[in-house]
């Protein structure tokens, strides 16, 4: 399926470029003569004609002018320009529709309501000979069309918006066709200083500078982070305030520096000019490396929940996010966000910069000045908290991992407290992603329970804590191999097999034991 990948910028027009202005050469002289022609005239007068995207309409009746305005059958108009048209006869009533534009006339009014707000009209729709004729400019530019009087063809001639938005980006394709490319040198001279390094108090991420004290990065950089700051590459620290806009779908964040960044801006586009097999190139901080430059390839185009992802072969890791992606033009194409780790194909991925820019066209400056952190998504503190509302937490906040492999999802959480005082944590992981992911995907649930760990550790500190996630599945045979207590008979030939896959214990030092 072909999609369009432009977005529309016309909007209805609502206000007084509704109100009908004539057509500028049909004068009235011209609406006499087209109305009560001369035998002279009829013999040197074209016929009115009526252009839709450059293709001449058919009409049902014949389009004629009077006082200056030009007047169409209904239906025609309507259905050139792709919108529903509905004719009440009753109430002599038009009533079209196109998106989440509506339109209504009556014949022989000189009002009409766009979308509930009323508008007046320079002539009313009439019927002539059985034929409903509106005028053609208020349909048109009603439906965001734009029209122009052609003297010499005694035509109008109207544009769709969506053949003025196609002719727009054909038009920008012409034009990057001329546009130097650059080098990953050239990139790293002209926007090097643009890339920061963000530090929170959870972790370290990337960001891009959008404004003079606005930077662009990853939403799960700036999730719960009570603090943070950038790091330029000239070695000045600035101390952020908090986030002014986010898209947490889209995984973006835009978060304001106190003081004035100082910095060159990067321009936010719609990022078009990346496509399958163009070069790309990478900066930000990996592993808190700053500004580490990488170059690769767009490897693919793909979507995902409404979300455009760019996948890149060039190599980011943890502490990339936030970081930015340029096309071959300097162009800043998106936002490094993710990629599988322990593989030698280089699957790495950015949020498209059309999320980004959109999320920047939205931020007002109401958002900016009431920048503030996330509020967190765990409380300060479970003491005293009954078991139950623990479980709950468990199950809200730690019912999934997404790890490269795919998505481990964990159920059953139960929270208990044993005879020697400790607060055990409980739960099943999926017993299919253990099978066939558990052993690629170790490393990632070690980190993810460390992590669930030190965050009861924080809302608990004096309690000891131990995590137990077990694997469970039913067997119509009885499984060998495993240490005693593992396998228990259900009966009717039925086999259990229950173990501990993850076990971790902490107070003050923590152990941790995976099995896979």
């Amino acid at each position: 399926m072909k999609t369009k990948l432009i977005q529309t910028i016309l909007s209805p027009l609502l206000v007084a470029g509704l109100l009908l202005a004539p057509l500028p050469v049909l004068s009235d002289s011209t609406a006499a003569a087209a109305s009560a022609p001369s035998k002279t005239t009829v013999a040197t007068t074209k016929q009115l004609q009526v252009f839709v995207d450059g293709k001449k309409l058919s009409l049902s009746a014949a389009a004629y002018a009077e006082k200056g305005v030009t007047f169409v059958p209904m239906r025609d108009i309507f259905t050139a320009l792709g919108a529903s048209v509905t004719w009440e006869s009753k109430t002599e009533t038009i009533i079209g529709r196109k998106g989440n534009v509506s339109i209504s006339l009556k014949v022989g009014v000189k009002q009409a309501v766009i979308n509930g707000k009323t508008v007046k009209l320079d002539a009313p729709a009439v019927v002539r000979k059985g034929v409903t004729f509106v005028p053609v400019r208020f349909i048109s530019e009603s439906l965001s069309a734009a029209v122009k009087w052609d003297n010499a063809a005694n035509a109008v001639r109207i544009t769709s918006p969506e053949a003025a938005e196609e002719a727009e980006y054909n038009e920008w394709l012409e034009q990057q066709k001329n546009l130097p490319k650059l080098t990953s040198k050239d990139i790293v001279d002209k926007f090097d200083a643009s890339v920061v390094l963000i530090s929170t108090n959870r972790g370290q991420g990337s960001g891009v500078v959008i404004d003079d004290n606005l930077i662009l990065t990853n939403y799960h950089v700036m999730v719960d982070a009570a603090s943070a700051t950038a790091l330029t590459l000239n070695g000045d620290e600035l101390k952020i305030v908090g986030v002014a806009k986010y898209d947490e779908k889209a995984d973006l964040a835009i978060i304001k520096t106190e003081e004035p960044i100082g910095l060159p801006v990067v321009e936010l586009g719609y990022g078009f000019n990346a496509y399958k097999g163009s070069k790309v190139t990478a900066i930000g901080s990996p592993q808190g490396l700053q500004n580490t430059v990488s170059d690769g390839l767009v490897s693919n185009i793909i979507f995902e929940d409404g979300i455009r992802y760019i996948q890149t072969s060039a190599p980011i890791d943890h502490g990339s996010s936030g970081g930015a992606l340029f096309n071959e033009y300097g162009d800043l194409v998106g936002i490094t966000t993710s990629g599988y780790a322990d593989t030698a194909a280089d699957l790495n991925f950015a949020v498209s910069v059309i999320h980004a820019a959109n999320l920047n066209s939205e931020t007002t400056d109401k958002d900016i000045a009431n920048a503030k952190f996330l509020p967190p998504s765990l409380p300060e503190t479970l003491v005293g908290v009954p078991l139950t509302d623990i479980e709950k937490l468990l199950k809200e906040q730690y019912s999934s991992l997404s790890a490269t492999a795919g998505e481990a999802k964990f159920t059953k959480w139960e929270a208990k407290r044993d005879a020697g005082g400790w607060l055990v944590l409980t739960a099943d992981i999926d017993p299919l992603f253990y099978m066939y992911y558990g052993a690629k995907s170790a490393e990632e649930l070690r980190v993810w329970t460390i992590n669930l760990g030190y965050e009861f550790h924080r809302m608990l500190p004096n309690e000891k804590i131990q995590v137990v996630i077990s694997f469970e599945r039913d067997y119509g045979f009885e499984p060998r191999g495993f240490a005693a207590g593992e396998v228990t008979s259900l009966g009717s030939d039925k086999w259990r097999v229950r173990y501990p896959v993850i076990d971790m214990q902490l107070k003050d030092e923590l152990f941790i034991k995976v099995r896979v």
